[in-house]
């Protein structure tokens, strides 16, 4: 028998990504874990308006999204702990400009760069809709047709208990009836 447990949001887990972006001239970056999917190209990122990336984020209208994974967690979680405002996060990561001009974080295997194209407030939340303009991957988490191989690059996810979850087990293919777990119906 089903219990209510209330209002509960139970659409976790959900990827930690560290966003990036320019202020005053040196990269700041923050973890964010509150990440969604627009559509084939929007991401939406659900922040507190007082980080201080958001001020370049709404200076410049670029950033980067990197997906976290075992050589990027402790670094990612850092970032999520301590204020841009008190701390100069701008060596925790190596980086290059991307095409658009956010911070790429080098050793990301994956990194979106995207352009903000609007923000809504609700509830003291700013929900910025992000449009990705450039994907960057390592070609070793890239598969014979040059698709990420979320197997390989096994990002990290959050769990709303404040827990992370590793990813990387294949359990077979989708819009396939009945074999996503080798049995056919």
């Amino acid at each position: 028998m089903k219990k209510n447990i209330g209002n509960y949001n139970a659409a976790f887990p959900t990827p930690i990504v560290v966003v990036g972006a320019m202020v005053d001239g040196k990269p700041n970056w923050f973890e964010v874990a509150w990440i969604g999917i627009g559509d084939r190209d929007i991401v939406t990122l659900s922040v507190t308006p007082s980080h201080y990336t958001c001020l370049g984020i709404n200076e410049h209208k670029v950033l980067s999204v990197a997906l976290t994974n075992d050589k990027t967690l402790q670094r990612a979680d850092y970032v999520g702990i301590v204020s841009g405002k008190k701390v100069d996060k701008s060596k925790v990561f190596d980086w290059t400009p991307g095409e658009i001009g956010a911070p790429i974080p080098t050793d990301a295997d994956v990194v979106m760069e995207c352009e903000l194209i609007d923000t809504y407030t609700a509830h003291g939340m700013h929900l910025l809709i992000c449009r990705v303009k450039n994907t960057y991957a390592e070609e070793s988490v890239l598969d014979e047709k040059g698709k990420i191989d979320y197997g390989k690059c096994k990002p990290i996810l959050f769990e709303p208990r404040f827990n992370y979850l590793r990813t990387g087990d294949l359990l077979g293919p989708c819009i396939e009836p009945g074999k996503a777990y080798g049995k056919e119906e």
